[in-house]
């Protein structure tokens, strides 16, 4: 039996890992939750907010627009009963030591995101050592090859990939984010990958995941408390984490570039542009079929804190807390003032 006992740790922007204790505690005293509360987290992120919130017994809908965070949505949220791999058990096999043993393939991430892979090309990246690129490789196909075989369930494959996804975020050689590499490989980066069982939460609740964008998705969905965490200014969470949505997606992409960011449409979300923002933000909470709405946002946002109270106070009553929170340090950020911010939980009572 599996011991699911390993926690995600990635460092992720925006993150509400360090400040969930003060998010409950303005939930318990503005919104007053009763039994089989619906709680929407709509940017869920890597979950972190969403996990809190299951354990206590909610009910949850998560949603985020990067497909490598469904994937650990779908892995470590919607996921509520013991995982059996009953078929690789009956075959005498453990799904983790499996992984972790496999010889490397010359795959899709060795070729592209090693300074061995990428000796011919006109862009040297140094993404991953060698030995951990052909062991994520590995994994990930076969973990796609027992998917297309019915060896694994559905909910086991989502479960494998978050796995997957978070040990190769602790063997990437980034300062913290993906929109660039380091030249020399530090410390953590050289350790050899290994695959391990994350934490799951049991509880007999209702879980939907999806991975839409979230002015669509409001439109389709209801419940009790909506928390809102979106961007809170211009960084592009695709750039950011263009590795972890490859390795999630597995699809071979056109890359460009010196970073090898995926050549697609941006899903820069309307949040991280000024001029629509706003807007965004009110269309939102208009069609919002909840009766609590919970915004979190820093003081360096975009939107300036006069005009969310100007909106939030046109659909019903208004509150505002604040907390003093350590601030996000990503290798793109050299030109930050101060080391903290002021986090705001904007609230509402809709009428």
């Amino acid at each position: 039996m599996l011991k699911y006992n390993w926690v995600i740790e990635m460092n992720y922007i925006g993150s509400k890992y360090s400040i969930l204790s003060y998010i409950d505690e303005v939930i318990e005293d503005f919104t007053k939750p009763k039994k089989n509360t619906i709680f929407c987290d709509i940017f869920a992120g890597t979950g972190v907010v969403s996990k809190y919130f299951k354990e206590k017994g909610y009910n949850i809908i998560a949603n985020d627009i990067q497909y490598f965070s469904y994937v650990t949505l779908k892995g470590l949220i919607e996921n509520s009963d013991e995982l059996k791999f009953e078929k690789l058990y009956k075959k005498h096999i453990d799904p983790f030591s499996c992984l972790n043993g496999l010889n490397g393939k010359k795959g899709f991430i060795y070729k592209n995101y090693t300074l061995e892979g990428t000796m011919k090309r006109e862009y040297r990246r140094n993404y991953f050592t060698s030995i951990n690129a052909l062991k994520i490789d590995a994994m990930r196909i076969k973990i796609e090859k027992w998917k297309k075989r019915k060896t694994i369930t559905e909910q086991e494959y989502f479960y494998l990939l978050a796995c997957l996804i978070e040990a190769s975020d602790k063997v990437a050689n980034t300062a913290s984010v993906y929109e660039a590499f380091l030249k020399n490989t530090k410390r953590s980066a050289e350790k050899v990958i290994e695959i391990k069982p994350l934490e799951l939460i049991f509880k007999n609740k209702n879980y939907e995941i999806y991975n839409e964008d979230s002015k669509n998705l409001i439109r389709k969905i209801k419940g009790d408390i909506l928390y809102l965490d979106p961007p809170y200014n211009t960084r592009k969470y695709d750039t950011n984490y263009h590795m972890l949505e490859t390795i999630a997606l597995y699809d071979n992409p056109k890359i460009k570039g010196v970073t090898g960011i995926r050549d697609e449409n941006s899903k820069k979300s309307n949040y991280c542009i000024k001029s629509k923002a706003l807007n965004e933000l009110e269309d939102l909470i208009e069609n919002a079929d909840f009766k609590y709405i919970l915004l979190s946002y820093n003081d360096e946002g975009i939107i300036p804190i006069e005009e969310i109270e100007r909106i939030m106070k046109k659909f019903g009553n208004y509150k505002r807390y604040e907390k003093r929170h350590k601030r996000f340090k990503s290798d793109c950020d050299r030109d930050y003032k101060k080391d903290y911010t002021i986090e705001y939980i904007h609230c509402l009572e809709k009428k």
